[in-house]
C-alpha cells in the first residue's frame, strides 16, 4: 500500500477494521483493540465510565478469572495493558510471534466477554478512587486538570478521564454493561497489529475471535467545544510551588496547519533548546520544569505552557511567557532556528516509529482520524515545506490576548492577575 511500510487493511463483515504492518526483522507482534469512544463521549452523570470499563475487563471474563488472565500472559512473557483517553480506549498486548494465538485469544476474550462481577466492581471502585486521590495529590497533574476543566468549561472534553469521586461512586453493573454494549461494536472499533505477522492469516484469526462482535457504530453527540479564556487562581496553601498553566485554542488533529503548529510548539517549549527552557530556566533560573505541549483532538485542540515556580516569581514567569508569544508573532524564525526545530521534530517522529507498539498505535490513529496512511517520507516532506512565515502566521493566529486562559494553583497570597496583564 505504501512504498515504505508493509501495510494492509481489511474490513470484516461486522465493520471491524483490521490493520497490519509487517515488520519482518522483529520476533514479536504488538496488537491493539481501539474503541472510538473515550471520556468526551460520556454523559455527565456517568463521567469516568470508559476508564472504569477499561479497568473492569481485566477482572474476569466468562471463561477466565483475573488470575487466569495474568498467569496466561506471564507464561508467554507477554505484556498486556490498556489506557483510556478523551476520544479512545485501547487494549493492547505484545508477545513473541509464536505466542500470538494465545495473546490474541486473551485479548479478544477480555474485550468481548467481560462479566463485570458486582464484587469486582466494588473492589475496583476503591482502586479508581485511590487513583483519583493520587492525581489530586500531584500538583502538576492537578493544575492541568483544573486548567482543562475551565478551558473546556461545561463540555465533556473538560471532564476528567478518571471521573470524579461522585460519578465513580454511582457506576454499577448495569451501567457498565449498557456502555459496553453501546460502544464495543464493529463500526466503532479498529484492530491494529505490527510485527512478525502475515496479514491474511492474521485477519482470519481475528475474524474467528471477533465474529460475535455486533455490527454498527456507537451513537455519540460530538459537539465541538468553545474554549473559555478564564483566569483561575486556586489557593492551595500546602504547596511549596505555584503551579502554572497558560493556554490558547489550537488546531484540530487533522488541520492542514498542524505541521506549522508542531514547529511553533517545538520552538516555544519542547526540549532543552526551546525558547521557554532557555529563557526561564537557563538564563533566569525561575523554574525547574517549564515546557509547552499540544493537545489536538478530532475537532479542536489546545496549546498549553506549564511551569512550576515560587509564588514571588509567578508573575515574572507569566510576563516572560507572554514576551515569547509576542516575539513569535513579531519576528520570523531565523533559518537556523527553523531548521533545528524541523530536525528535532523529524527525529522525534522517526524514532517514535521504531517499535512495534508505536507502529501499531500510529496505524490505528491514522485510520481513526485521517482514514489514510502517510509514509515517513510524506510526513517529512510536509515538515520541510513549513516556512518561517507559516510559523509566524500561526503565532499571530493563536496568541491573542483575550483568548489566553491561565490557571494558578498554590500559595497565592498577594498574587493578582487580570486580563490587562495578558497582553501579547
Amino acid at each position: 500500500m505504501t512504498n515504505q511500510r508493509n501495510l494492509r487493511r481489511t474490513v470484516l463483515p461486522n465493520g471491524l477494521i483490521v490493520l497490519t504492518e509487517r515488520m519482518e526483522h522483529l520476533r514479536s507482534v504488538a496488537m491493539g483493540v481501539w474503541v472510538k469512544s473515550g471520556s468526551r463521549c460520556e454523559a455527565a452523570e456517568i463521567n469516568g465510565i470508559s476508564h472504569f470499563v477499561e479497568h473492569m475487563v481485566f477482572k474476569g471474563t466468562r471463561s477466565r478469572t483475573s488470575l487466569n488472565i495474568a498467569r496466561e500472559m506471564d507464561s508467554i512473557g507477554g505484556n498486556l495493558d490498556a489506557f483510556t483517553g478523551k476520544e479512545t480506549i485501547c487494549f493492547n498486548v505484545k508477545s513473541l510471534a509464536d505466542h500470538v494465538p494465545i495473546a490474541l485469544d486473551v485479548l479478544a476474550d477480555l474485550v468481548l466477554n467481560p462479566v463485570f462481577a458486582s464484587t469486582e466492581i466494588e473492589r475496583e471502585r476503591g482502586v479508581i478512587l485511590e487513583e483519583i486521590k493520587i492525581d489530586e495529590d500531584n500538583p502538576d497533574v492537578l493544575v492541568h486538570e483544573l486548567f482543562t476543566q475551565n478551558f473546556w468549561k461545561d463540555h465533556p472534553l473538560g471532564k476528567p478521564i478518571l471521573g470524579t469521586t461522585k460519578t465513580v461512586g454511582r457506576l454499577d453493573q448495569q451501567k457498565l454493561f449498557d456502555y459496553h454494549t453501546a460502544s464495543f461494536r464493529g463500526g466503532n472499533m479498529v484492530f491494529s497489529a505490527a510485527g512478525d505477522l502475515e496479514h491474511d492469516a492474521f485477519v482470519e484469526a481475528v475474524s474467528k475471535k471477533f465474529t460475535g462482535l455486533p455490527p454498527g457504530e456507537a451513537v455519540h453527540e460530538m459537539q465541538a467545544p468553545l474554549a473559555s479564556a478564564r483566569i483561575i487562581l486556586q489557593n492551595k496553601k500546602s504547596l511549596e510551588q505555584v503551579q502554572l498553566c497558560m493556554g490558547v485554542p489550537a488546531p484540530k488533529i487533522t488541520d492542514d496547519n498542524r505541521f506549522a503548529t508542531l514547529i511553533l510548539n517545538t520552538v516555544l517549549g519542547s526540549g532543552m533548546s526551546s525558547r521557554l527552557f532557555q529563557t526561564i530556566r537557563e538564563e533566569r533560573g525561575l523554574a525547574y520544569a517549564i515546557y509547552s505541549d499540544l493537545s489536538p483532538y478530532s475537532d479542536t485542540g489546545s496549546l498549553c505552557v506549564y511551569a512550576g515556580t515560587s509564588a514571588n516569581k509567578a508573575l515574572d514567569v507569566i510576563d516572560l511567557v507572554l514576551a515569547e508569544f509576542r516575539n513569535l508573532k513579531d519576528v520570523p524564525l531565523s533559518d537556523e532556528e527553523l531548521t533545528r526545530a524541523k530536525d528535532q521534530l523529524k527525529g522525534n517522529i522517526l524514532m517514535g516509529l521504531e517499535s512495534s507498539n508505536s507502529r501499531m498505535a500510529n496505524l490505528a490513529r491514522q485510520e481513526m482520524y485521517f482514514h489514510q496512511f502517510f509514509t515517513a517520507d510524506e510526513i517529512i516532506a510536509r515538515i520541510d515545506a513549513v516556512t518561517a512565515e507559516h510559523v509566524q502566521g500561526m503565532a499571530q493566529k493563536l496568541f491573542v490576548s483575550d483568548r489566553i486562559a491561565v490557571t494558578l494553583l498554590g500559595r497565592l497570597t498577594g498574587i493578582k492577575l487580570n486580563r490587562e496583564r495578558l497582553v501579547c
